[in-house]
């Protein structure tokens, strides 16, 4: 039993230890920074990416939002990949106003590969570009998404993630629960990062890559199915920060079927653990061998999930071994329990609702989701714990139940502005 007694209080400290880091890391989001200085002064030239899979139905939307941008419309020019379609993604999307790429390999369906085959083109090409902007499909984009873009390459970033809002938090308790998430996400982790000098990570969408550096990685160079963070581990192992951007706004559509959401994070979930497999040993190297904190801070990234939801699992047991075999009362069973359960399941909403006033979001159309946003979270421990046995990696079709123009999202934005 002393055995376990030890054990026990190792997790404690160590599981103590990593989220007083990722608290001390987000209490920087609060500090606000002076803009950095423009280095260069000039529009550039960027190339706005669509990897589309059977997407008509909101395609045209996107590409629509990306017309409509307040930037000089011959500094870029839209492309949709109409990968593997079936449908009229690509009439659409030539209809709308884009170039159309077909693509059609049944072996390689990914977006990685997409986008690897379609920049190889423009490589080939030397096209005259400065960087690309990639989007999903059912996206839609803010009208200053480019101009505050190009600002970012002015001031000398390279690669930067605007900032993913949702067109639709406000459907049911889980479009709600992802609004939650990635708001939180956004200012406590990308923000508070950035402003502390380390580095934000891409989020699938609605982010900005120099095409310098397309050209000098001989494309897109990613195998997992989460290959932004993919990429973003590769930057960082290359001591390249991020940038973060709360000005390029990109408003992604968030499923409403629960069935759909299970499928979209179980891949998630996958993709990290596909990550995890092939990072975390290189981020521990880089960490001991540069002792830079941003390596250190990817490698806490990579064990974030995963392993330390594995130290909580065993930490938790660890109890009920105690309270069986060792004289532990019940009281202090659930009193030990408890420790870990309520933050588990109340910070998050706590935590949710503080973002939510921070950044000046109403709150009175979440109330229901910020109620729910605990069953939302802990369904994804649920997925968790599934991939560690079972490992799903096909991919889901969101359907998308109602069209939702950029115009209908600047409506609303409008009103809730003139609210607060």
């Amino acid at each position: 039993m002393e055995y376990i007694y030890i054990l026990r209080e190792a997790l404690v400290w160590l599981i103590t230890i990593f989220w007083l880091y990722q608290i001390g890391i987000s209490l920087c989001s609060l500090v606000k920074l002076k803009d950095k200085p423009l280095l260069v002064n000039k529009k550039h030239k960027f190339m706005a990416i669509i990897p589309a899979h059977n997407e008509e139905t909101v395609v045209g939307n996107l590409v629509e939002s990306l017309k409509k941008q307040n930037y000089p419309k011959e500094c870029y020019d839209i492309y949709v990949i109409a990968d593997n379609c079936t449908d009229n993604t690509a009439k659409i999307a030539k209809e709308a106003g884009a170039i159309v790429y077909e693509r059609f390999d049944n072996t390689k369906k990914t977006k990685g590969y997409a986008l690897d085959w379609f920049l190889q083109q423009k490589i080939q090409e030397n096209a005259p570009y400065d960087a690309i902007c990639i989007f999903d499909a059912d996206n839609i984009v803010d009208n200053n998404f480019m101009t505050a873009m190009n600002k970012k390459l002015c001031q000398g970033e390279e690669v930067v993630q605007g900032y993913r809002d949702i067109k639709n938090p406000t459907d049911n308790w889980i479009t709600s629960g992802y609004a939650l998430f990635y708001w939180t996400m956004h200012r406590f982790y990308h923000l508070a990062r950035y402003n502390l000098g380390l580095s934000p990570l891409l989020n699938g969408t609605g982010f900005m890559v120099s095409f310098d550096i397309i050209k000098e990685n001989n494309g897109w160079k990613t195998v997992t199915l989460t290959e932004d963070i993919e990429f973003s581990l590769q930057r960082i192992l290359k001591g390249k920060r991020l940038g973060w951007s709360t000005e390029a706004i990109v408003y992604d559509e968030q499923p409403t079927g629960f069935k759909q959401s299970w499928s979209q994070r179980s891949r998630w979930t996958v993709g990290h653990m596909q990550c995890m497999k092939e990072y975390t040993g290189k981020l521990l190297n880089e960490a001991i061998e540069k002792k830079t904190m941003m390596n250190i801070d990817g490698f806490f990234y990579i064990i974030g999930s995963i392993p330390m939801f594995i130290l909580t699992i065993v930490l938790l047991l660890s109890n009920f071994v105690l309270y069986a075999m060792d004289g532990m009362t019940q009281t202090e069973l659930i009193i030990n329990l408890l420790k870990y359960l309520i933050p588990t399941f109340v910070l998050p909403s706590i935590t949710a609702v503080i973002v939510m006033a921070l950044d000046k979001k109403p709150i009175r159309p979440m109330i229901k989701g910020l109620f729910t946003y605990p069953f939302f979270m802990g369904s994804w421990l649920l997925i968790n714990f599934k991939c560690l046995f079972k490992r799903e990696t096909s991919w889901e079709k969101i359907d998308h139940v109602r069209t939702i123009k950029i115009s209908d999202v600047s409506e609303k934005t409008e009103k809730t502005v003139e609210k607060v």
